[in-house]
């Protein structure tokens, strides 16, 4: 029973779909300091191929060009901030998984907010129009009786 157990595990193993990272061997830098913040830039860099992935995790050319581009920059001397603003500049936006909050992308940042706060509105005046039409009108009668109560209590 341990021998099947074990058997089908590593079956289970071998048919498990393998983690394709992009970075090859040959990118990788020999200074074990920059090398980890090329890793954490590229993966807040969006493949421009792939679109959802950054460009540590994709396969594609481009991504491999940006992943080269990046560790030139870090090697250069570049800060993290410079490469980013760099890739920026030569890509725009986009190429950033996690957009920055900025005066070109606040319309983007702010119009969840916007279209909340607009339905509340919208949900107020729907209510207190709707409580006004279900106001109980009285008729003749009892706008004559009810008079008539109030004048006796004077």
């Amino acid at each position: 029973m341990r021998k099947l157990r074990l058997a089908l595990f590593l079956l289970l193993t071998l048919l498990a779909p393998a983690i394709s990272f992009g970075v090859q061997p040959d990118e990788v830098l020999v200074d074990a300091g920059l090398e980890t913040r090329a890793r954490a830039l590229s993966s807040q860099l969006r493949c421009m191929v792939c679109q959802n992935q950054s460009i540590d995790d994709s396969d594609a050319e481009l991504a491999k060009d940006l992943r080269i581009l990046v560790r030139e920059r870090l090697v250069a001397g570049d800060s993290d901030v410079q490469v980013l603003d760099y890739l920026v500049s030569r890509y725009g936006e986009f190429v950033l998984l996690k957009p920055r909050l900025s005066a070109e992308n606040l319309l983007l940042w702010a119009t969840p907010a916007g279209i909340l706060f607009i339905a509340g509105i919208l949900w107020l005046a729907f209510a207190r129009r709707h409580a006004a039409r279900e106001a109980v009108r009285l008729t003749d009668d009892e706008t004559a009786r009810l008079q008539k109560l109030l004048a006796d209590q004077d």
